[in-house]
């Protein structure tokens, strides 16, 4: 990787330059494109794919293959059958299983006998400890500040220590709140080794999000996002955190009816997914992609707070790079200045 690098222990460990992970915004908002750009600028890319036909997934791996020669990673929501996908992964040498919401545990010795290194995020100490004792390589720790769907309570400030110190010497990474390399300075210094990126990576052109979900992603503030459970057809009860629009404000009141699943809910729209239209449903957990139709804003546009630090579009990888040279001003400049004696 050219220009200033950024190397913690967790790079060696994963066999990457820079750590700065590309979340994996599902079920398709992180396209090949946004994860291999993340990946070839030195990062780590991360694909989201939970409750697909292996076939798809394959050719997903496929295609990531095309567009780089470095390290990426496939995100697998345990809420799902996960046995045949991560089988399909060893298979086809994906040098990084990644999991969420779930006990990974029984996944990380057939990973291992593979080559594969394995990542958890989680949102509780206990949880960390868990998947660090079953012999997990790399914890998230994901703060309730995240976009999409969040596991715990507690903030990236207060969470990413606690796991550091309830885990250590395994290697965490803070997510969460995170947007720009003064969040990524802080994650250091929490003891975090590197950072996931979501909302920031969202507002890219690689990102397979709908311009509107983009312009919004744009205009909001960090008070312009709520957890809820409403986009739960599908996914019912998960805790997730999505902009507010006037669709989310007249249905928070009542958003246990997003988890009913009910069959009467009317068609609000399609979104593409694997190559085939998918119909979209009220109360659907499917952020609209490039191509969605219908009423974007009554669909999930899931975001984190750090969505009020996010103010214009930039490919992934000048992200990537001004995170690494950045980061490296702040530690070499402005922190060693307050270090250093008075005159």
């Amino acid at each position: 990787m050219a220009g200033p690098v950024l190397h913690t222990p967790v790079c060696a460990l994963l066999g990457i330059d820079v750590p700065i992970f590309a979340a994996p915004m599902g079920p398709a908002i992180t396209s090949p494109e946004l994860a291999s750009a993340v990946s070839n600028a030195g990062g780590l890319g991360l694909i989201s794919f939970g409750g697909c036909p292996p076939d798809m997934l394959r050719a997903l791996i496929q295609r990531m293959r095309e567009l780089t020669t470095r390290p990426f990673g496939i995100n697998m929501i345990l809420e799902f059958p996960a046995d045949a996908l991560v089988d399909l992964c060893l298979e086809e040498k994906v040098p990084v299983l990644s999991f969420f919401w779930g006990d990974p545990s029984r996944f990380v010795e057939r990973a291992h006998r593979a080559g594969a290194k394995v990542i958890d995020q989680v949102g509780s100490v206990d949880a960390a400890k868990r998947s660090a004792g079953a012999g997990v390589d790399v914890i998230i720790a994901q703060g309730v500040e995240a976009g999409g769907h969040i596991a715990g309570n507690v903030s990236t400030m207060v969470l990413a220590p606690r796991v550091v110190d309830a885990i250590s010497p395994t290697p965490v990474i803070a997510s969460g709140g995170i947007a720009d390399a003064r969040g990524l300075v802080a994650a250091l210094a929490l003891g975090a080794q590197g950072v996931v990126l979501g909302t920031r990576f969202l507002a890219t052109p690689e990102a397979n999000a709908h311009p509107m979900y983009k312009k919004k992603v744009l205009e909001s503030t960090e008070e312009d996002t709520v957890r809820t459970t409403m986009f739960g057809y599908g996914w019912p009860n998960a805790a997730h955190r999505t902009l507010r629009t006037a669709f989310v404000d007249e249905w928070l009141s009542n958003e246990a009816r997003g988890s009913e699943q009910r069959p009467d809910e009317p068609v609000i729209g399609e979104t593409t997914f694997g190559g085939k239209r998918l119909t979209m449903r009220r109360f659907m957990g499917f952020p609209p992609g490039a191509d969605a139709t219908g009423a974007i804003e009554s669909m999930p546009l899931l975001a984190g707070q750090s969505a009020g630090l996010v103010n214009e579009i930039k490919p992934a990888a000048e992200i990537v790079r001004e995170l690494v040279e950045s980061a490296r001003r702040i530690i070499d400049d402005q922190l060693r200045g307050y270090t250093e004696p008075r005159p």
